[in-house]
């Protein structure tokens, strides 16, 4: 159900505005074709999931969290590899979601590099763009 690895769609859920334009600018920047989503349930909603080679999540949102966004992609067998951002310091939140298979957890605020070097590693994809 993810993408192939040539695929460069991320998505990006975050019901923050703000936070949804910065992670988007700065994928945008580095070649990526970003899509952002203000809530769980509009990008599960979305054409883009079925093509979504790495998945950015906020944790704590209203509705439906990053981590039961995970559980439902999990639930459906979708294995979009998730990153997410959190300004949230809590170890059994973070583990939680290691448990549950997230590729990356970052706090906010975070450096773009180390945002895009977590994107290169998710998709296996060297810093100058070769895979």
């Amino acid at each position: 159900m993810n993408a192939g690895e040539n695929n460069r769609l991320i998505a990006i859920v975050d019901d923050d505005e703000s936070a949804r334009c910065a992670v988007y600018g700065v994928l945008k920047s580095a070649g990526y074709e970003p899509r952002s989503f203000a809530s769980a349930g509009e990008f599960l909603c979305s054409a883009e999931r079925r093509t979504t080679a790495c998945l950015i999540s906020d944790v704590r949102m209203p509705q439906m969290s990053g981590l039961e966004l995970q559980a439902r992609l999990a639930e459906e067998g979708c294995r979009i590899p998730i990153i997410f951002i959190t300004a949230y310091g809590d170890s059994r939140l973070r583990s939680q979601a290691m448990r549950a298979g997230a590729a990356v957890i970052l706090g906010k605020p975070f450096n773009d590099k180390v945002l895009l070097d977590s994107v290169r590693a998710v998709l296996n994809v060297a810093p100058d763009g070769s895979s």
